[in-house]
């Protein structure tokens, strides 16, 4: 990787960085203006009681394009140790060739050391990455920084691998679950009963009725192990 690539290399990482925040910025507003929930797909404050933490839906979808993040943290070990088969499980089949050939250059670059070897690093781990949520189907938005908060869910849920015992994460579960569709049933079933003329009290229950409803719906579908499908199948479904 010569000055010139390393040069286009910095540009592509700022524009990338800039377009992001762009992004975001321009979600805000529209939620803000339609008075949405800032999280993507309705997932944020409210997904199962969770608080601002959610289901760790935040802007980010997840924790794997974190700099402290599992792919990453393959990713450093993959280069100290020069073994890529150490990130090969983040991607599809079909990826490989890709990663490999890009760990080889990161590999070869990182002897120049100091600048080079940092810029080596970051786009290894920016295209493991990138490639890692497209095998997904998510979007990816540059790499986020270390320490980030998720939430409850993930680190519990990544604690309770380590610990070998799922029981802080059931308990999290259950607890945020039962206070959500209790909220959702109780503002549902207090508006059940109004007068059939009264078209503002009809809308008032309908509009606590369908996300009590979705809300149950997407419990059980995601219980199920059926989320991908059940946000196919929603799309097509709307009450």
């Amino acid at each position: 990787m010569n000055t010139m690539n390393l040069q286009k290399l910095l540009k592509s990482r700022i524009a990338l960085a800039l377009l992001a925040g762009l992004m975001y910025l321009t979600w805000k507003s529209l939620a803000q203006y339609f008075g949405l929930d800032e999280s993507i797909g309705g997932l944020g404050r409210d997904a199962i009681g969770l608080g601002n933490g959610g289901l760790a839906m935040a802007w980010a979808l997840g924790h794997c394009d974190g700099l402290d993040g599992p792919v990453v943290t393959a990713a450093r070990k993959s280069l100290q140790t020069g073994n890529v088969n150490l990130v090969l499980p983040w991607v599809r089949t079909e990826d490989e060739g890709a990663i490999r050939k890009v760990f080889d250059q990161a590999r070869s670059v990182r002897q120049l050391g100091g600048e080079a070897r940092e810029l080596a690093d970051t786009h290894f781990f920016e295209t493991l990455v990138r490639i890692h949520r497209a095998g997904e189907g998510a979007p990816f938005g540059g790499l986020q920084p270390a320490g980030r908060d998720l939430g409850p869910a993930v680190p519990a849920a990544d604690k309770a691998l380590e610990n070998g015992s799922i029981e802080r994460v059931e308990k999290l579960l259950t607890d945020a679950i039962r206070e959500g569709v209790h909220k959702h049933f109780d503002a549902a079933l207090s508006r059940r009963k109004f007068d059939p003329d009264d078209v503002v009290a009809g809308r008032a229950y309908v509009e606590a009725y369908v996300p009590y409803v979705h809300y149950v719906e997407r419990l059980w579908q995601d219980a199920q192990g059926a989320g991908h499908a059940h946000d196919q199948h929603h799309s097509e479904h709307v009450h």
